[in-house]
């Protein structure tokens, strides 16, 4: 690659977004790849407050514009305005929130990166008008983007992509890498001395943490220490602080916040088990996180979690929205340290398979392949 060759990506936040997360990790990888392949790299994303119109970030041009509301309605007329003349070499699309489209506003090849479509969890979160949108808008990805080339996280993303019409050909399966210096296992970090339940994420309601709730008065009835350590921020939290009263459980969760990363990981490293209770992932990466940290994994059985979980050997898996399987499976795993430590050492040996640099490598060559890009 020559260092005149653009690739404009579009994603509804940058690295620097206060809600950046996953996603944005992932694509981080891909288009730092592209970067060390001597590619020019502009990252378009939307605005937020205290966010500068544009910046730098690690040999990146980063552009915010609009906000995250209407950052859909900005990108055509900044595709086909101000980053049209010349047209980039290629245009790369995270489709992480709804799909902007891209391919009706520009010129340049386009290819696409889903970790996951929301499908009908849509309505687990918004409001049945927004949810519908972004179902409408979903359901555009096939005509729109006949012609881009497509990279899932997960065999489950690819095949809810190849169920809505795509082409199984066009989309590539890369999963996602790992950390290995922050996230391994520490023989001088203890597990704690109570049994102890953690969920790291987004507190959304889609993410399934009121399932969580439900289950914990049938935990604590087998494992009466049990305890919950919930980790993250966002708009559903007052609702779980709720309701973990109103079950009668607020003295066994403590609500800890956003952790930054030596924190998180340690709360990784110390915990008995890790719950990921959500109803969709694109690949789940906390419940490898956690098999690299040497904890065990109890995961609903949903797309995404059903790839990154090996099921009975890394964790186990149960029935999305199920009360009592999944206590079971936490009470089982808290109770029987055999059990516990055969999924540590199966945990820690699947995460050893993952890194960025493979990701980023393999991810890069797939897109510019399918694009015609190579």
């Amino acid at each position: 690659m020559t260092g005149a060759r653009h690739l404009v990506a579009v994603n509804f936040r940058d690295p620097a977004h206060p809600e950046a997360g996953g996603a944005e990790l992932h694509l981080e990888e891909i288009l730092l790849e592209a970067v060390r392949r001597g590619w020019r790299v502009t990252w378009l994303a939307s605005g937020f407050p205290g966010g500068a119109r544009e910046a730098e970030h690690r040999g990146m041009r980063v552009l915010r514009r609009g906000a995250w509301w209407n950052f859909n309605w900005v990108v055509p007329r900044v595709l086909a305005g101000e980053l049209a003349s010349p047209p980039p070499d290629l245009v790369l699309e995270d489709i992480n929130k709804v799909p902007c489209l891209a391919p009706l506003w520009t010129r340049a090849p386009v290819a696409a990166v889903v970790p996951h479509l929301f499908g009908t969890t849509a309505f687990r979160e918004a409001d049945l008008v927004s949810a519908c949108y972004v179902q409408l808008l979903e359901a555009l990805i096939p005509p729109v983007y006949a012609r881009a080339s497509f990279l899932a996280i997960s065999e489950s993303t690819r095949d809810d992509l190849v169920r809505r019409g795509l082409r199984r050909e066009r989309v590539a399966v890369v999963h996602c890498g790992l950390d290995h210096s922050s996230y391994r296992h520490d023989p001088a970090v203890a597990k704690a001395t109570e049994p102890t339940i953690v969920f790291i994420g987004r507190l959304r309601r889609y993410k399934g943490v009121d399932w969580v709730m439900r289950a914990m008065p049938r935990v604590r009835a087998r494992v009466p220490r049990a305890r919950l350590e919930v980790i993250g921020d966002g708009p559903f939290a007052p609702g779980l602080r709720r309701a973990a009263r109103a079950l009668g459980v607020e003295h066994a969760v403590t609500f800890r916040g956003f952790l930054p990363g030596a924190g998180k990981v340690r709360a990784l490293q110390s915990a008995w088990v890790l719950v990921q209770p959500s109803p969709k992932e694109g690949w789940g990466l906390t419940v490898v996180e956690a098999g690299a940290c040497g904890t065990a994994v109890v995961a609903a059985d949903s797309p995404g979690l059903r790839d990154s979980v090996r099921r009975d050997e890394t964790g186990l898996l149960v029935p999305f929205g199920d009360d009592a399987a999944l206590a079971d499976a936490l009470a089982r795993v808290l109770e029987d340290g055999a059990l516990r430590g055969r999924l540590e050492r199966a945990g820690r040996e699947w995460a050893a398979r993952f890194s960025w640099p493979e990701c980023a490598r393999r991810s890069l060559d797939a897109l510019l392949q399918g694009a015609g890009r190579d």
